[in-house]
């Protein structure tokens, strides 16, 4: 259930956190510049039962200002760094307001997102450098890494304080690559937003694009079959699997033991060739549709049973490796508390004691008795690497239940919905395999889309890894990053 409230600038702090000490957390942010002028809503979602809430916040057009909620909600205070950066809206009293995703060479007084923004223009007067903290004391030096790297990775650039081999400091500076995403989507067709949503964060294809499927759905108030919606649901955990198992492997690489990454590239290998066979394409495009699915083979209780086994044998290898073991315990610790302060989203929220999962807060099909939302309370890289490999379990169980009496090939699709029907705007809630997704959509009266907000769990989960690497050695940053294993694109929109 979801409900809007219109609000006075002046309530905004107050309801917040009437919200927020409810129960809720802030999903989402969204500024809007409607032909009446600025209006920004705040989505605050809560669950079980599924429950969301919107903030419309309606601003002075000559001066648009909002009061901070950053001492309320650390991921708030990030949303209103953005808004700045992009739409110029001012957030009153921030405890941090330089910028977030503006670099030094955006031009002075240019945002992206203004409807007079136009095409952009060249790299401007820089504004000086970005303000890192430096720590100084005797023998404090700086490591700088990135913001290229040597892998097939985005850039990023990583500062750390470092006194021996101990990080005193880490400081991650993102969006070297901002896209324009929100901006693209302006204008476009339902159907021609769909392959923007699947590209958002391309190894979250299915996330992204059911999170947008049901914000579509929920605006022109179509009905989707309860099949189409098993078969998303399988789609989702087949995600789940060939992203967790990489990961698997590649957390073994980062302390020396190559032979068990490549066997787990190799069964991710065959994931992908099973997801060609199911949708079509490796990474589960043009599975999810709005309105349905599509189908073009059911996957093989008994292929899929050997994969489990498989993936089972590589993780009691890899937990039964000392080394592998000892590298793990204890590293990069993050507590609960922060955890929780931060927003943690995910398998990094689930690692550190906080059972945050969109299937059982926000579920859009009946998942059974099959759905087992593992947690742990260590906060280190093993508890990371557990839950990644019980939700594998899961994800396997969850898809054999599902994929029962289902036929291919085939597309399911509900009746197309009335002329004018829905409210015009939806919200999407998915429990991608990062962690939970939130898109909201605004529709014009002709269909087209006027708004879209994508919001990836990378958003939410970024600010954490400083947090781990507190106190941490240099040598661990890369088994660190991996253990978070965050997106540059789905963060960087």
């Amino acid at each position: 259930m979801r409900t809007t409230y219109e609000i006075g600038v002046g309530e905004l702090p107050q309801r917040a956190e009437e919200l927020l000490t409810g129960g809720h957390r802030l999903a989402l942010v969204a500024a809007h510049h409607d032909e009446d002028g600025i209006r920004v809503m705040y989505l605050f979602a809560a669950g079980p039962p599924d429950t969301c809430s919107e903030l419309h916040v309606r601003l002075d057009p000559d001066r648009p200002e909002v009061p901070t909620l950053a001492h309320l909600s650390f991921p708030a205070g990030r949303f209103e760094r953005e808004m700045r950066d992009l739409f110029g809206i001012v957030p009153l009293d921030h405890p941090l307001p330089r910028r977030l995703i503006r670099h030094f060479h955006w031009p002075r007084g240019w945002y992206p997102m203004r409807p007079d923004a136009g095409p952009p223009p060249p790299f401007g007067e820089q504004e000086g450098p970005y303000p890192f903290l430096e720590v100084e004391g005797d023998g404090v030096y700086e490591i700088p890494v990135g913001p290229v790297h040597a892998g097939l990775i985005e850039p990023g650039h990583f500062r750390f304080s470092v006194v021996g081999e101990t990080i005193l400091k880490l400081k991650a500076r993102l969006w070297f690559v901002h896209k324009g995403i929100e901006k693209l989507f302006q204008g476009r067709t339902v159907a021609a937003g769909l392959p923007l949503a699947e590209r958002i964060s391309g190894d979250t294809a299915v996330g992204h694009a059911l999170a947008y499927c049901l914000a579509i759905e929920e605006a022109t108030g179509t009905q989707v079959p309860p099949e189409a919606k098993r078969v998303r649901a399988l789609l989702l955990e087949l995600e789940r699997i060939h992203n967790h198992v990489a990961d698997l492997g590649m957390l073994c690489n980062d302390v020396g033991h190559g032979i068990l990454n490549a066997h787990a590239q190799r069964v991710r290998e065959q994931l992908l060739g099973l997801n060609r066979d199911i949708t079509g394409h490796r990474l589960l495009r043009g599975g999810v549709v709005p309105g349905g699915a599509a189908l073009q083979s059911v996957p093989e209780v008994r292929r899929l049973k050997a994969i489990g086994e498989d993936i089972r044998e590589i993780t009691d290898l890899a937990l039964g490796h000392s080394t592998v073991r000892d590298r793990f315990t204890g590293t990069a610790t993050l507590g609960t508390d922060a955890a929780r302060e931060i927003g943690c989203l995910g398998y990094v929220a689930r690692a550190s004691g906080l059972a945050n999962d969109a299937r059982i807060a926000h579920p859009f099909t009946d998942y059974g008795t099959q759905l087992d939302i593992p947690v742990h309370t260590g906060g280190d890289v093993l508890a990371r690497f557990l839950v990644r490999a019980e939700e594998i379990d899961t994800s396997l169980a969850l898809i054999e239940q599902l994929a029962q009496g289902l036929t291919a090939p085939q597309v399911i699709l509900g009746p197309p919905p009335a002329l004018g029907a829905g409210p015009r705007t939806g919200v999407g809630l998915v429990e991608g395999w990062r962690g939970t997704i939130a898109t909201r959509v605004e529709l014009a009266p002709d269909g087209t889309l006027t708004r879209v907000k994508p919001v990836d769990p990378s958003f939410f989960n970024w600010p954490a890894l400083p947090v781990a690497l507190a106190n941490t050695i240099v040598p661990d940053f890369p088994l660190t990053n991996k253990s978070f294993n965050l997106s540059y694109a789905g963060n960087d929109l």
